[in-house]
């Protein structure tokens, strides 16, 4: 079986238990645009798309450092190396959703500052349905108002969550002051006037 397919088949995995193609998105560390087509191709009733329809994107697997709790706090402790200089008056790192979390555990412990997660809107988004305009953060942890900030995420796409994210943390109280990925499909050395540190940064190869 092909790669896509296999991507097809968990995309079709995914709906059925549920999951908004927001959250198939995050969970396949796609854009939501792939995981529109994804879904598509993987539901029998739809008209099938000619293969020239497909979207052009990258997909990132890091499920080999995400399962291992040792493999996860050594990338994570890499991460918080990429954030060390920005400054020691920084005192929350904010994970974005199931991915971002755990990353911005070990991050938080390495550089001991709180820790808060944000929950961005796409989890709620489907390519039919109106968007939610913007997610929450969780009143579990740290709270927002009069913080220096750290971002963590594990990719990013297009950008748009983490731009989300940036002006959500502005709107309550807090002041961002550097992101961190694994791996970034947009290339961009900010967002939003906040810096943006990758591990791996990825070009596809005749784009402008």
């Amino acid at each position: 079986m092909k790669s896509i397919d296999k991507l097809i088949e968990r995309a079709g995995e995914l709906t059925r238990h549920g999951l908004s193609q927001g959250e198939i998105a995050d969970e396949l560390n796609v854009s939501r645009e792939t995981a529109s087509w994804l879904v598509n191709q993987s539901d029998p009733g739809a008209t099938p798309e000619p293969a020239t329809a497909s979207p052009s994107d990258v997909h990132v697997d890091w499920s080999a450092i995400g399962r291992d709790g040792h493999r996860l706090s050594l990338l994570g402790a890499i991460m918080a190396d990429l954030l060390a200089h920005e400054g020691e008056d920084v005192d929350l790192t904010v994970g974005i959703g199931k991915s971002g979390a755990p990353l911005a555990t070990v991050i938080s412990q390495e550089l001991d500052t709180d820790l808060s997660v944000y929950m961005p809107s796409k989890y709620q988004w489907n390519e039919d349905e109106r968007e939610v305009e913007t997610g929450s953060f969780s009143q579990n942890f740290a709270t927002i108002r009069d913080r220096d900030c750290y971002i963590v995420d594990d990719n990013i796409d297009t950008g748009q969550t983490m731009t989300e994210t940036i002006e959500r943390l502005r709107e309550s109280g807090g002041t961002p002051r550097a992101c961190v990925v694994l791996t970034d499909k947009l290339g961009q050395s900010e967002i939003e006037g906040v810096p943006v540190y990758s591990l791996i940064k990825m070009v596809r190869m005749g784009e402008e």
